[in-house]
């Protein structure tokens, strides 16, 4: 019924992928943002030896061992072929392909953005303001057709070079595109061909989704004093904003609108919280009358190379999650359990959205977020839940096979990994999350 439902059965199809994975190795729903952070043993090595070719002066050496290292195996996310001095490649990211080619001694990437039939200068001198916030890469006019560029010579052409030109590129070129096309009239969009559309039951259920969680979370505001519980109300509306992120997996100009939301909050102005309170409300709001078609346009799956956040710091993840839980304390011991699951939900949700997290944390996370949104799971075909809403118990055993099966995984690239599934208390939800949490806090993640 589900390959049905979800054209699973498609060719055009992706295996599983990005920071969060669906438990069925089948599925090619995903969750959260895509992190290669996630290296194994493996292709961390092929990145030293495309740095010691490159030190050896051995460059053709380097892009092969370079390239190998960027690829994803489960996305094949690149594509690379060379002969001789000659060498093409691709790189996907979301809706964008970057097309290169290593030939003459030169490198050279580019990437089409949109199409403009007749010269607009609004769309011009928006190109050239933002030229200038770029360090490796630059906008470009090919024809009627606006682009991005790099380029390199093969000789300055070593490893972090290669990196962080070919990253701006494509994670800029990715963000562009839409918002350029929705703001400009007299642009078109091109080079979509290759994203994988979803299914119009699954865009619906997770519009249904979306919907639900932003009216549940207005009405539990709307029934608290907005100044004595300011603190809770911005943890709910972050919160709201990190899980349509990772369990949406929105694109385009719907991803724009969470990151604008997030936005208001991290501004470093002077406004106090209630303001800023306020008008995530009214953002929100915004959100729930944004057309249904408009939002079915930036649910898609697509594959990725290089994520668009930074590695975090080591102890950046576990201070989140101790802050988010101390903070917890005041709403379980005075009866307000909601807005204590949801702060914690915020010291995990927050590091997923803010970070490229290691492959493991972002798996344990889909656990905590599979026992705390069981329905959504479920509809979307994850049969084994891990929580009963109905009977408001656990699948126990579920539970610890798959945090093992997490362990086990990545014990090569992680040989202190331990995650103790005794120490979890399954006497309620709030008890789950806090010791669930506790124990993510305390991995240790030394490679």
């Amino acid at each position: 019924m589900f390959d049905k439902l979800f054209n699973w059965g498609k060719k055009k199809t992706e295996g599983v992928t990005g920071s969060g994975m669906a438990n069925n190795p089948a599925s090619p729903i995903t969750f959260g943002r895509y992190s290669d952070n996630n290296k194994t043993v493996e292709k961390t090595k092929r990145w030293t030896a495309a740095d010691n070719f490159f030190k050896a002066n051995l460059p053709f050496e380097s892009m092969d061992a370079f390239f190998d290292y960027l690829k994803d195996n489960a996305t094949d996310n690149v594509e690379y072929s060379r002969t001789g001095e000659t060498a093409d490649f691709k790189l996907f990211q979301g809706s964008k392909i970057i097309t290169g080619r290593l030939q003459d001694g030169q490198l050279s990437a580019h990437v089409k953005l949109a199409r403009m039939q007749q010269p607009a200068v609004p769309v011009m001198r928006r190109l050239l303001e933002m030229n200038f916030s770029l360090y490796y890469s630059r906008f470009a006019l090919d024809n009627n057709e606006l682009c991005m560029r790099f380029d390199t010579s093969i000789t300055s052409a070593n490893p972090n070079k290669l990196y962080y030109g070919l990253k701006e590129l494509a994670t800029k070129s990715d963000k562009q595109d839409d918002l350029l096309v929705d703001d400009f009239s007299a642009l078109e969009a091109v080079g979509h061909d290759h994203i994988t559309e979803i299914s119009e039951t699954e865009k619906q259920l997770k519009y249904d989704a979306m919907q639900e969680w932003i009216k549940e979370t207005l009405e539990k505001i709307a029934s608290v004093d907005g100044n004595n519980f300011s603190g809770g109300i911005n943890y709910l509306l972050l919160t709201l904003a990190y899980r349509i992120d990772y369990l949406i997996v929105p694109e385009g100009s719907l991803l724009n609108d969470i990151e604008k939301i997030v936005a208001i909050y991290f501004k470093k102005d002077e406004r106090p919280i209630i303001e800023k309170n306020r008008d995530m409300i009214e953002e929100f709001k915004k959100l729930q009358l944004k057309p249904k078609e408009d939002v079915f346009k930036s649910l898609f799956r697509s594959r990725h190379t290089f994520s668009i956040v930074a590695p975090p710091t080591i102890t950046a993840v576990a201070d989140t999650i101790e802050e988010s839980n101390k903070n917890m304390q005041w709403y379980r011991a005075n009866n307000h359990e909601f807005f204590a699951n949801k702060v914690m939900e915020y010291g995990l949700a927050y590091c997923q959205y803010s970070y490229s997290l290691p492959r493991p944390v972002s798996e344990l996370f889909e656990i905590f977020m599979r026992v705390n949104y069981p329905a959504y799971f479920e509809a979307l075909g994850q049969k084994d839940g891990f929580y009963n809403l109905q009977t408001k118990t656990f699948n126990q055993a579920a539970i610890h096979s798959r945090v093992q099966k997490i362990i086990d995984q990545w014990k090569v690239k992680y040989p202190k990994l331990v995650f103790n599934t005794a120490n979890l208390s399954f006497l309620s939800l709030l008890s789950f999350n806090e010791t669930f949490t506790m124990q993510v806090k305390a991995l240790n993640l030394e490679a």
